[in-house]
């Protein structure tokens, strides 16, 4: 009985680790759970440094051909959210954006800044009215079945996101807050 009770438990582990799969994850080693001054929007009433923050990210799903990045603040007082980071084609061999990466376009060759809600290419950051409490901010990586999404630096973030929806394989996000 011991013999039997060893057995199955030994396949258990042994089935459980061939079977388990790795969970696509989003991290940062320039957020904690708030956004700071330094990754706050300079212009629009806000003062800040504007510096993207770095973002890695590991355990993609077989099959993803390239990864897309957004930053995106639904507490907005605007009806439909604001867009202050879009991100496309980044090449499938790439798992990290450095740190200001958005600002000063040092993304990785052949990805696409797109115009976010400020009317800019690259990264807005946060720059909620004063006085209207937290808001979140989620940044999300998308790992796509298209090498290419089809849109371009001009593209307008809904139709960003359209495209994103019909393509993505699995995404992951972090969110941080950020008051004034």
């Amino acid at each position: 009985m011991k013999k039997l009770s060893m057995i199955l438990a030994i396949s258990a582990i042994f089935s459980t680790s061939i079977f388990a799969q790795k969970t696509f994850t989003l991290t940062s080693k320039d957020l904690g759970g708030e956004t700071t001054k330094v990754q706050e929007f300079n212009g629009f009433g806000c003062s800040g440094e504007n510096q993207s923050p770095q973002l890695s990210w590991k355990n993609a799903p077989e099959g993803t051909k390239s990864f897309a990045v957004t930053m995106y603040d639904p507490d907005a007082p605007t009806g439909s959210g604001f867009w202050h980071w879009v991100v496309v084609d980044i090449p499938a061999n790439v798992n990290e954006l450095v740190t200001n990466a958005g600002t000063k376009n040092l993304v990785p060759k052949g990805a696409i800044q797109s115009v976010t809600d400020y009317g800019i290419k690259g990264f807005g950051g946060p720059c909620p009215p004063v006085g209207h409490g937290y808001h979140q901010y989620i940044i999300t990586v998308y790992a796509l079945k298209t090498e290419k999404l089809g849109t371009d630096e001009n593209t307008n973030p809904a139709v960003v996101g359209f495209n994103l929806w019909n393509q993505t394989l699995a995404k992951a996000s972090i969110v941080a807050y950020y008051k004034r």
